[in-house]
């Protein structure tokens, strides 16, 4: 928890400062439609760097897909192959226990 709060604490203060020093308006317009908001440069640039960061996450989520699909299979496979153990295991020892005399009684 410390060591988070420390990278977390200067990206905080780098934020807020950057939001403080960055008050000036722009128009943001999106070209095919008629639409035009006009907000701080800070919001605009935090909010393209927002965009951005979900944008990469998302790629690396799907890329990781057929990894996470692969892993699944592997872990069923090794479930399949645990109980297919254990119910040989389970075997010998049946045929090893019918297989020794019982102890003579005297």
């Amino acid at each position: 928890m410390t060591w988070r709060l420390l990278l977390l604490t200067p990206l905080a203060l780098l934020l807020v400062l950057f939001g403080l020093s960055n008050r000036h308006s722009v128009a943001l317009k999106l070209w095919p439609f008629d639409l035009e908001w006009d907000a701080p440069l800070a919001v605009a640039v935090l909010l393209a760097a927002a965009l951005a960061f979900l944008l990469g996450a998302g790629i690396a989520w799907a890329s990781s897909l057929p990894h996470r699909r692969r892993a699944r299979q592997m872990e069923a496979a090794a479930r399949l192959l645990e109980a297919e153990l254990a119910e040989l295991k389970a075997r010998v020892a049946r045929e090893v226990g019918a297989a020794v005399p019982p102890p003579a009684v005297r």
